[in-house]
Protein backbone atom coordinates (compact mmCIF):
# COMPACT_ATOMS: atom_id res chain seq x y z
CA UNK A 1 0.00 0.00 0.00
CA UNK A 2 2.80 2.37 0.90
CA UNK A 3 4.58 1.48 -2.33
CA UNK A 4 1.47 2.32 -4.38
CA UNK A 5 1.11 5.64 -2.58
CA UNK A 6 4.74 6.52 -3.30
CA UNK A 7 4.27 5.53 -6.94
CA UNK A 8 1.21 7.77 -7.28
CA UNK A 9 3.00 10.66 -5.58
CA UNK A 10 6.02 10.23 -7.86
CA UNK A 11 3.78 10.22 -10.93
CA UNK A 12 1.98 13.36 -9.75
CA UNK A 13 5.26 15.17 -9.01
CA UNK A 14 6.58 14.20 -12.44
CA UNK A 15 3.48 15.64 -14.11
CA UNK A 16 3.80 18.81 -12.08
CA UNK A 17 7.48 19.15 -12.92
CA UNK A 18 6.72 18.66 -16.62
CA UNK A 19 4.07 21.38 -16.46
CA UNK A 20 6.44 23.69 -14.60
CA UNK A 21 9.14 23.01 -17.17
CA UNK A 22 6.74 23.79 -20.00
CA UNK A 23 5.72 27.05 -18.32
CA UNK A 24 9.35 27.99 -17.80
CA UNK A 25 10.21 27.55 -21.46
CA UNK A 26 6.93 28.99 -22.76
CA UNK A 27 8.50 32.36 -23.76
CA UNK A 28 11.28 30.67 -25.76
CA UNK A 29 8.83 28.30 -27.45
CA UNK A 30 6.58 31.26 -28.26
CA UNK A 31 9.49 33.13 -29.86
CA UNK A 32 10.45 30.10 -31.96
CA UNK A 33 6.85 29.58 -33.11
CA UNK A 34 6.47 33.26 -33.98
CA UNK A 35 9.65 33.23 -36.05
CA UNK A 36 8.55 30.04 -37.80
CA UNK A 37 5.13 31.52 -38.59
CA UNK A 38 6.48 34.78 -39.99
CA UNK A 39 9.24 33.04 -41.94
CA UNK A 40 6.52 31.03 -43.70
CA UNK A 41 4.27 34.07 -44.11
CA UNK A 42 6.88 36.42 -45.60
CA UNK A 43 9.99 35.67 -47.68
CA UNK A 44 11.63 38.81 -46.27
CA UNK A 45 11.43 37.90 -42.58
CA UNK A 46 14.59 35.76 -42.38
CA UNK A 47 16.52 38.22 -44.51
CA UNK A 48 19.77 39.16 -42.73
CA UNK A 49 19.01 42.88 -42.93
CA UNK A 50 15.56 42.34 -41.45
CA UNK A 51 16.92 40.25 -38.58
CA UNK A 52 19.46 42.99 -37.82
CA UNK A 53 16.61 45.50 -37.90
CA UNK A 54 14.71 43.42 -35.33
CA UNK A 55 17.79 43.24 -33.11
CA UNK A 56 18.31 47.00 -33.41
CA UNK A 57 14.67 47.71 -32.58
CA UNK A 58 14.98 45.47 -29.53
CA UNK A 59 18.10 47.16 -28.14
CA UNK A 60 16.64 50.24 -26.40
CA UNK A 61 13.53 48.50 -25.06
CA UNK A 62 15.69 45.52 -24.07
CA UNK A 63 18.05 47.69 -22.02
CA UNK A 64 15.09 49.34 -20.29
CA UNK A 65 13.56 45.92 -19.65
CA UNK A 66 16.78 44.64 -18.05
CA UNK A 67 16.70 47.46 -15.53
CA UNK A 68 13.02 47.17 -14.68
CA UNK A 69 13.40 43.38 -14.30
CA UNK A 70 15.39 44.06 -11.11
CA UNK A 71 12.62 46.33 -9.86
CA UNK A 72 9.80 43.90 -10.65
CA UNK A 73 11.60 40.98 -9.02
CA UNK A 74 11.43 42.99 -5.77
CA UNK A 75 7.66 43.35 -6.38
CA UNK A 76 8.07 46.98 -7.43
CA UNK A 77 7.30 48.84 -10.66
CA UNK A 78 8.79 51.79 -12.56
CA UNK A 79 6.48 53.83 -14.76
CA UNK A 80 8.97 56.67 -15.27
CA UNK A 81 11.16 54.88 -17.83
CA UNK A 82 9.96 56.72 -20.92
CA UNK A 83 10.21 60.17 -19.36
CA UNK A 84 13.67 59.43 -17.93
CA UNK A 85 14.85 58.22 -21.35
CA UNK A 86 13.89 61.63 -22.75
CA UNK A 87 15.37 63.43 -19.72
CA UNK A 88 18.73 61.71 -20.21
CA UNK A 89 18.75 62.68 -23.87
CA UNK A 90 17.88 66.28 -22.99
CA UNK A 91 20.78 66.44 -20.51
CA UNK A 92 23.12 65.19 -23.24
CA UNK A 93 21.80 67.92 -25.54
CA UNK A 94 22.15 70.66 -22.91
CA UNK A 95 25.70 69.57 -22.09
CA UNK A 96 26.53 69.62 -25.80
CA UNK A 97 25.10 73.12 -26.12
CA UNK A 98 27.65 74.27 -23.53
CA UNK A 99 30.44 72.85 -25.67
CA UNK A 100 31.47 70.09 -23.26
CA UNK A 101 33.41 67.09 -24.60
CA UNK A 102 31.19 64.32 -25.90
CA UNK A 103 32.34 61.96 -23.13
CA UNK A 104 31.04 64.39 -20.49
CA UNK A 105 27.82 64.83 -22.43
CA UNK A 106 27.25 61.07 -22.35
CA UNK A 107 28.14 61.00 -18.65
CA UNK A 108 25.56 63.74 -18.00
CA UNK A 109 22.86 61.60 -19.61
CA UNK A 110 23.73 58.52 -17.56
CA UNK A 111 23.99 60.63 -14.40
CA UNK A 112 20.50 61.98 -15.08
CA UNK A 113 19.18 58.43 -15.11
CA UNK A 114 21.04 57.68 -11.87
CA UNK A 115 19.47 60.71 -10.16
CA UNK A 116 15.96 59.74 -11.28
CA UNK A 117 16.49 56.18 -10.09
CA UNK A 118 17.68 57.43 -6.70
CA UNK A 119 14.62 59.69 -6.41
CA UNK A 120 12.34 56.73 -7.11
CA UNK A 121 14.16 54.58 -4.56
CA UNK A 122 14.05 57.36 -1.95
CA UNK A 123 10.32 57.94 -2.43
CA UNK A 124 9.56 54.22 -2.18
CA UNK A 125 11.75 53.52 0.87
CA UNK A 126 12.00 56.69 2.97
CA UNK A 127 8.77 58.22 1.72
CA UNK A 128 6.94 54.87 1.99
CA UNK A 129 5.04 55.78 -1.17
CA UNK A 130 3.74 52.86 -3.24
CA UNK A 131 6.03 52.29 -6.25
CA UNK A 132 3.16 52.79 -8.70
CA UNK A 133 2.41 56.28 -7.36
CA UNK A 134 6.03 57.32 -6.79
CA UNK A 135 7.18 56.42 -10.29
CA UNK A 136 3.98 57.77 -11.87
CA UNK A 137 4.70 61.11 -10.21
CA UNK A 138 8.27 61.14 -11.51
CA UNK A 139 7.02 60.16 -14.97
CA UNK A 140 4.84 63.27 -15.15
CA UNK A 141 7.37 65.56 -13.48
CA UNK A 142 10.30 64.47 -15.65
CA UNK A 143 8.25 64.93 -18.81
CA UNK A 144 7.39 68.44 -17.70
CA UNK A 145 11.03 69.21 -16.85
CA UNK A 146 12.05 68.06 -20.33
CA UNK A 147 9.65 70.52 -21.93
CA UNK A 148 10.74 73.35 -19.62
CA UNK A 149 14.46 72.81 -20.26
CA UNK A 150 14.05 72.68 -24.04
CA UNK A 151 11.07 75.01 -24.41
CA UNK A 152 9.42 72.10 -26.19
CA UNK A 153 12.00 72.03 -29.01
CA UNK A 154 14.45 69.35 -30.06
CA UNK A 155 18.18 69.82 -29.44
CA UNK A 156 20.44 68.75 -32.31
CA UNK A 157 24.05 67.60 -32.14
CA UNK A 158 25.31 69.44 -35.20
CA UNK A 159 28.64 70.30 -33.54
CA UNK A 160 29.23 66.63 -32.70
CA UNK A 161 28.99 64.71 -35.98
CA UNK A 162 30.60 61.65 -34.37
CA UNK A 163 27.95 61.35 -31.64
CA UNK A 164 25.54 59.49 -33.90
CA UNK A 165 28.13 56.76 -34.41
CA UNK A 166 27.48 55.58 -30.83
CA UNK A 167 24.19 54.11 -32.01
CA UNK A 168 24.38 54.16 -35.80
CA UNK A 169 27.77 52.50 -36.18
CA UNK A 170 28.24 48.78 -36.89
CA UNK A 171 30.88 46.28 -35.81
CA UNK A 172 32.55 44.82 -38.91
CA UNK A 173 29.95 46.80 -40.87
CA UNK A 174 27.38 44.17 -39.78
CA UNK A 175 26.38 44.18 -36.09
CA UNK A 176 24.84 47.46 -34.85
CA UNK A 177 26.54 48.90 -31.78
CA UNK A 178 23.28 49.10 -29.74
CA UNK A 179 22.92 45.31 -30.07
CA UNK A 180 26.43 44.92 -28.61
CA UNK A 181 25.49 47.22 -25.72
CA UNK A 182 22.40 45.10 -25.09
CA UNK A 183 24.41 41.87 -25.03
CA UNK A 184 27.05 43.27 -22.66
CA UNK A 185 24.51 44.82 -20.28
CA UNK A 186 22.38 41.66 -20.28
CA UNK A 187 25.40 39.50 -19.46
CA UNK A 188 26.47 41.84 -16.65
CA UNK A 189 22.97 42.08 -15.20
CA UNK A 190 22.52 38.29 -15.32
CA UNK A 191 25.85 37.79 -13.53
CA UNK A 192 24.88 40.21 -10.75
CA UNK A 193 21.48 38.58 -10.33
CA UNK A 194 22.73 34.99 -10.28
CA UNK A 195 26.28 35.09 -8.90
CA UNK A 196 26.42 37.86 -6.31
CA UNK A 197 25.07 38.46 -2.81
CA UNK A 198 23.01 41.46 -3.89
CA UNK A 199 21.35 39.27 -6.51
CA UNK A 200 20.26 36.77 -3.86
CA UNK A 201 19.01 39.65 -1.72
CA UNK A 202 16.90 40.95 -4.63
CA UNK A 203 15.15 37.59 -4.98
CA UNK A 204 14.74 37.31 -1.21
CA UNK A 205 13.09 40.74 -0.92
CA UNK A 206 10.72 39.93 -3.77
CA UNK A 207 9.81 36.52 -2.39
CA UNK A 208 9.05 37.65 1.16
CA UNK A 209 10.03 41.12 2.27
CA UNK A 210 9.24 40.54 5.94
CA UNK A 211 11.25 37.30 6.06
CA UNK A 212 14.15 39.02 4.29
CA UNK A 213 14.11 41.80 6.90
CA UNK A 214 14.03 39.34 9.78
CA UNK A 215 16.98 37.45 8.30
CA UNK A 216 19.10 40.60 8.45
CA UNK A 217 18.82 41.87 4.88
CA UNK A 218 18.68 45.66 4.64
CA UNK A 219 15.54 45.74 2.53
CA UNK A 220 15.51 49.48 1.90
CA UNK A 221 19.09 49.43 0.61
CA UNK A 222 18.21 46.63 -1.77
CA UNK A 223 15.21 48.57 -3.05
CA UNK A 224 17.24 51.74 -3.57
CA UNK A 225 19.86 49.69 -5.40
CA UNK A 226 17.36 48.21 -7.87
CA UNK A 227 15.80 51.59 -8.65
CA UNK A 228 19.21 53.21 -9.10
CA UNK A 229 20.34 50.31 -11.28
CA UNK A 230 17.18 50.70 -13.36
CA UNK A 231 17.80 54.45 -13.58
CA UNK A 232 21.38 54.01 -14.80
CA UNK A 233 20.29 51.61 -17.54
CA UNK A 234 17.48 53.99 -18.47
CA UNK A 235 20.06 56.77 -18.76
CA UNK A 236 22.18 54.58 -21.05
CA UNK A 237 19.10 53.83 -23.16
CA UNK A 238 18.37 57.56 -23.35
CA UNK A 239 21.87 58.30 -24.64
CA UNK A 240 21.56 55.53 -27.25
CA UNK A 241 18.17 56.81 -28.41
CA UNK A 242 19.47 60.39 -28.66
CA UNK A 243 22.39 59.11 -30.73
CA UNK A 244 20.08 57.15 -33.03
CA UNK A 245 17.89 60.22 -33.57
CA UNK A 246 20.95 62.53 -33.59
CA UNK A 247 18.85 64.84 -31.44
CA UNK A 248 17.41 65.18 -27.95
CA UNK A 249 13.62 65.06 -28.19
CA UNK A 250 11.74 66.18 -25.04
CA UNK A 251 8.82 63.96 -26.06
CA UNK A 252 10.95 60.88 -26.81
CA UNK A 253 10.23 57.59 -25.10
CA UNK A 254 6.46 57.92 -24.99
CA UNK A 255 5.05 54.54 -24.00
CA UNK A 256 8.48 52.93 -23.60
CA UNK A 257 7.74 52.08 -19.98
CA UNK A 258 4.77 49.95 -21.01
CA UNK A 259 6.77 48.16 -23.70
CA UNK A 260 9.61 47.43 -21.29
CA UNK A 261 7.29 46.16 -18.55
CA UNK A 262 5.43 44.06 -21.11
CA UNK A 263 8.72 42.50 -22.25
CA UNK A 264 9.57 41.62 -18.64
CA UNK A 265 6.17 40.03 -18.00
CA UNK A 266 6.18 38.14 -21.31
CA UNK A 267 9.64 36.87 -20.40
CA UNK A 268 8.31 35.14 -17.30
CA UNK A 269 9.05 37.62 -14.50
CA UNK A 270 6.25 37.61 -11.93
CA UNK A 271 4.58 40.92 -11.08
CA UNK A 272 4.21 39.54 -7.56
CA UNK A 273 8.00 39.47 -7.18
CA UNK A 274 10.58 36.83 -6.40
CA UNK A 275 10.67 35.25 -9.86
CA UNK A 276 12.43 36.37 -13.04
CA UNK A 277 15.51 36.07 -15.21
CA UNK A 278 17.39 38.40 -17.53
CA UNK A 279 17.38 35.75 -20.24
CA UNK A 280 13.60 35.57 -20.09
CA UNK A 281 13.36 39.35 -20.30
CA UNK A 282 15.53 39.46 -23.44
CA UNK A 283 13.34 36.76 -25.00
CA UNK A 284 10.27 38.80 -24.08
CA UNK A 285 11.74 41.91 -25.71
CA UNK A 286 12.47 39.94 -28.88
CA UNK A 287 8.93 38.49 -28.90
CA UNK A 288 7.54 42.02 -29.01
CA UNK A 289 9.95 43.13 -31.75
CA UNK A 290 9.39 40.00 -33.84
CA UNK A 291 5.63 40.38 -33.49
CA UNK A 292 5.66 44.03 -34.58
CA UNK A 293 8.10 43.40 -37.42
CA UNK A 294 6.31 40.30 -38.68
CA UNK A 295 2.88 41.91 -38.59
CA UNK A 296 4.28 44.86 -40.56
CA UNK A 297 5.72 42.51 -43.19
CA UNK A 298 2.42 40.72 -43.74
CA UNK A 299 0.54 44.01 -43.93
CA UNK A 300 -1.39 44.04 -40.66
CA UNK A 301 -2.67 47.48 -39.63
CA UNK A 302 -0.89 49.32 -36.81
CA UNK A 303 -4.17 49.43 -34.92
CA UNK A 304 -4.50 45.65 -34.98
CA UNK A 305 -0.87 45.35 -33.92
CA UNK A 306 -1.75 47.21 -30.72
CA UNK A 307 -4.62 44.79 -30.14
CA UNK A 308 -2.26 41.84 -30.67
CA UNK A 309 0.29 43.21 -28.21
CA UNK A 310 -2.40 43.70 -25.59
CA UNK A 311 -3.54 40.10 -26.00
CA UNK A 312 0.04 38.86 -25.68
CA UNK A 313 0.58 40.79 -22.43
CA UNK A 314 -2.68 39.52 -20.92
CA UNK A 315 -1.77 35.97 -21.95
CA UNK A 316 1.65 36.36 -20.30
CA UNK A 317 0.10 37.52 -17.02
CA UNK A 318 -2.37 34.63 -17.17
CA UNK A 319 0.52 32.18 -17.62
CA UNK A 320 2.15 33.72 -14.55
CA UNK A 321 -0.96 33.01 -12.47
CA UNK A 322 -1.10 29.45 -13.80
CA UNK A 323 2.60 28.98 -13.01
CA UNK A 324 1.98 29.99 -9.40
CA UNK A 325 -0.76 27.36 -9.04
CA UNK A 326 1.50 24.54 -10.24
Amino acid sequence: MIGITKYLQTGTNKKLSNKALLMRFAPLLSLILLMLFFSLSSPYFLNTDNLMTIALQTSVIGILAIGVTYVIITAGIDLSLGSVVAFSGVLVGLAASFGLPISLCVLAGVLGGWICGFINGFLVTKGTIPPFIATLGLMMSARGVNLVLTDGRALYFLQYPGFQMLAQGKLFNFLPYPVIYLIVLAAGAAYILNKTVIGRYIYAVGSNEEAAHLSGIKVNRVKVFVYVFCGVLTGIAGVILASRLNSAQPTAGMGYELQAIAAVVIGGTSLMGGVGTIGGTIIGAFIMSVLNNGLNLIGVSQFWQMVAMGIVVVAAVYLDTVRKRI
